[in-house]
């Protein structure tokens, strides 16, 4: 059992150097914490550099093209590393965990057959197993199951490390969605949510370790339906707003964000729970992917453009100052030059605070990968160009709108320069100002006195008290 294994009380042994490598979303980021986690109890501590490691995890990320790609040039990296330390007489274990291991599980096989485990990221809580059996020379180096109900019973024993201010937490995951430019529904599976209990037991443990913001994750977070708690007389499925609310109720915990939505996934009590739950930060992250309604249904994204402006359009009608951003795709198979202007007027009603955009890349296997009408490549940079010269003129100009005001902010480090904090505000923007170390894991009041695209600056108000 890994139950067994994870808790089994340790034999003095010389300690083994873990190396994690992680690429793409907030979610991998989580389960690469979690797989440190799970393997703290057989000896492994985490270091920065490969070289001479006992244990090597890539936890990849399978969304742009040529993901697996850059997986192999890596691999063959580390190739050298695995046979250098082979001359010691010790082992160097290579982990391939996450989408790419799901998408690509046999052919990472056959590429590089000196990689030890292929590992999904719905089994990665297999790994204590899997690694002492590769290290008896038996098992199966290739798991790739989709047994995230198991995953999420096994994770809940392991206590997580704090290592910041802010942690994750993912809440859901998988997807039902099926837009045709995506592969998460083939890597990560169908749409699953844990327990209310579940989660509520991880955000009270990261709390008393110190954490003082909570970001839910999920790959269609606003899709959650978790399983009521034990003492709910009601029972049944908890959307995301309950859930939020009702972690608000943990005291230490003074700051809750959620991504990613869907607007499909959007109700009206999450949307006031933007305007209730003073906790819930006014930042609020919904891709839209194209503005053209034509493009959206080539893309099955199930909504409209005017539906979602009427999501935006209500949300500010309950929380004036929230922060709206989203994602964009541009050069869609079939997109024309009207499809696209349609994407930068949506743009500019929008007038958003931040936004992530890209051309489009075909993933094999997906719909969108076999379509006719694929855009040239210098098409997409001409358009990806105009787009992202008018988001950064947006997001510039939202971080210019903070001069003068003050914030509160969550200081999560010291600076790069000697007394200097470093924390977020409540829009996510980093904000820098000199201050006593003693704030960090606190909220003080910020004036902010100068802005750029990435990052304000300011000046720090109250010293000796904590901001509510």
């Amino acid at each position: 059992m890994i139950e067994t294994i994870c808790n089994a009380p340790q034999p003095e042994r010389e300690r083994k150097r873990l190396f994690i490598k992680t690429y793409g979303c907030q979610m991998n980021v989580y389960d690469s914490e979690r797989m440190r986690d799970l393997l703290a109890p057989l000896g492994y501590e985490l270091v920065e550099a490969p070289e001479g490691v006992d244990l090597v995890i890539f936890n990849t990320c399978h969304i742009r093209e040529k993901a697996a790609e850059k997986v192999y040039s890596e691999l063959g990296r580390f190739k050298p590393l695995k046979e250098e330390k082979a001359k010691t007489g010790q082992p160097m274990t290579i982990t391939v965990a996450g989408c790419v291991a799901q998408a690509e599980g046999t052919e990472i096989r056959r590429r590089a057959p000196f990689v030890d485990l292929v590992v999904g990221p719905q089994t990665y809580h297999k790994l204590p197993e899997l690694i002492a059996s590769v290290h008896r020379e038996r098992g199966e180096a290739l798991n790739t199951e989709f047994e995230v109900e198991k995953k999420f019973d096994v994770l809940a024993a392991p206590e997580r490390q704090a290592d910041s201010v802010a942690a994750f937490v993912t809440i859901q995951e998988g997807c039902d969605k099926f837009c045709t430019f995506c592969v998460v529904p083939y890597t990560r599976g169908a749409q699953w949510s844990r327990p209310v209990d579940q989660v509520v037991t991880e955000v009270r443990d990261l709390a008393a370790r110190g954490v003082r913001e909570v970001t839910l994750l999920g790959q269609n977070v606003n899709a959650y339906h978790g399983a009521a708690p034990t003492n709910d007389a009601g029972g049944g499925a908890w959307r995301l707003g309950r859930l939020v609310r009702h972690l608000a109720k943990v005291d230490a915990i003074e700051r809750i964000r959620f991504t990613t939505s869907h607007p499909k996934d959007m109700d009206d009590d999450l949307i006031w729970t933007f305007a209730d739950e003073p906790k819930l930060m006014p930042y609020f992250h919904l891709p839209v992917q194209s503005g053209s309604d034509r493009i959206l249904k080539a893309m099955n994204r199930s909504h409209t453009a005017s539906e979602y402006i009427g999501i935006i359009e209500k949300l500010r009608a309950v929380r004036p100052d929230i922060a709206i951003s989203g994602d964009m795709i541009v050069g869609f198979p079939g997109e024309t030059e009207e499809d696209f202007e349609a994407t930068m007027e949506l743009v500019r009603q929008v007038n958003y605070a931040s936004c992530f955009s890209f051309k489009y890349s075909r993933r094999p296997g997906t719909p969108g990968a076999a379509m006719f009408g694929q855009i040239d490549e210098r098409v997409k940079s001409e358009r990806l160009g105009r787009l992202q010269a008018l988001l950064a003129d947006q997001q510039a100009a939202f971080n210019t709108s903070m001069v003068g005001k003050t914030l509160p902010v969550l200081f999560e480090r010291e600076g790069r320069d000697p007394g200097q904090l470093s924390g977020r505000s409540p829009y996510l923007q980093a904000v820098h100002c000199d201050g006593p170390v003693g704030l960090i894991r606190q909220i003080a009041h910020v004036e902010i006195l100068a802005a750029t695209k990435n990052a304000l600056s300011g000046r720090l108000i109250d010293k000796d008290s904590v901001a509510a």
